[in-house]
């Protein structure tokens, strides 16, 4: 007989300005620990040196992490020219180094080329699988391995600042996947001069900002209390990029069977629109809207 996990039903986001140091996977614990809650995750990984946006998604929140993955992610980094890392950021060991330094011009002209759709070469020391086994554990293994380009939609790219010859500051908007220290690293390739990421922060993440986020340390201090509870977003957060319509008394029934259910007309949705539904203010399902009814692909039991 399988155990029960211990812990309380507890539903929302919990948004954690992530700082330097942890890796996501711990921060989530803390959180979980802190909350006393069954269940846990969290909608997109930050490097453990990697500061800023890590939404943590408590129970039936968790199924609306990939709507928050998919969103769009804003980060700002600094890279650093004349040296390449085998990490691709500044943790990594020097493999090689060039006294070339570009222009601001030259970084402008060459950024144009890491908008839009483009494909990306994730960094050898990353959690990508590879014949089923992490890219990192076969770079600390020394192995030769390839890792194909996967596509990456940039929104934007935008030159910040210059704060010497050796760095630059830049702003990126980006979709699903995207991996800051590949930037870096094909941005000193495109210049000829090498480079990598000195620091990164995750701005902000689909709805959340990190200026709206909870420090760690803070979290720590609040553990097992109602204030630190009194943080927590409504799971509906995690949806913001859906519209959202509302059951019927009878679609409501029916959507947590898991069947079609009956809604109300909402405006600017159509047929085949992906969109969340609501009963009597709370989150009930999210689906497909179909001829007067909504098809779920998830349904939330809060």
């Amino acid at each position: 007989m399988a155990r029960r996990k211990k812990g309380r039903d507890i539903h929302g986001w919990l948004v954690v300005d992530k700082p330097a140091g942890p890796t996501s996977t711990t921060v989530v614990n803390k959180v979980r620990w802190a909350l006393d809650a069954k269940k846990a995750g969290h909608a997109g990984t930050l490097d453990p040196d990697a500061t800023g946006v890590l939404a943590i998604a408590l129970g039936e929140a968790t199924k609306t992490v990939p709507f928050i993955t998919d969103a769009l992610k804003s980060y700002r980094f600094s890279v650093r020219f004349g040296i390449a890392t085998n990490t691709d950021d500044a943790e990594g060991e020097e493999i090689a180094t060039s006294d070339a330094r570009p222009s601001d011009d030259e970084i402008l002209e060459a950024l144009r080329a890491f908008e839009g759709d483009i494909m990306q070469v994730p960094p050898k020391f990353s959690a990508v699988k590879i014949d089923g086994e992490r890219a990192y554990k076969r770079a600390r293994d020394d192995e030769e391995f390839e890792i194909a380009a996967r596509p990456l939609y940039v929104d934007e790219m935008v030159f910040v600042e210059r704060p010497d010859a050796d760095h630059a500051i830049i702003d990126m908007v980006c979709g699903k996947g995207g991996y800051v220290r590949s930037i870096a690293r094909d941005l000193g390739e495109a210049l000829g001069c090498y480079g990598h990421v000195e620091w990164l922060r995750r701005e902000w993440s689909g709805p959340w900002e990190a200026a709206e986020g909870i420090s760690l340390s803070k979290v720590e201090e609040l553990a097992r209390t109602e204030e630190l509870d009194s943080y927590l977003r409504p799971v509906e957060e995690g949806l913001a990029d859906l519209s959202m319509m509302r059951a019927t008394p009878e679609g409501a029934t029916r959507l947590l069977n898991g069947n079609p259910g009956g809604v109300y007309p909402a405006d600017g949705v159509e047929y085949g629109d992906e969109v969340w539904v609501s009963f009597e203010g709370k989150p009930l399902a999210v689906g497909r809207f179909k001829s007067g009814e909504v098809h779920p692909s998830r349904v939330f039991n809060l």
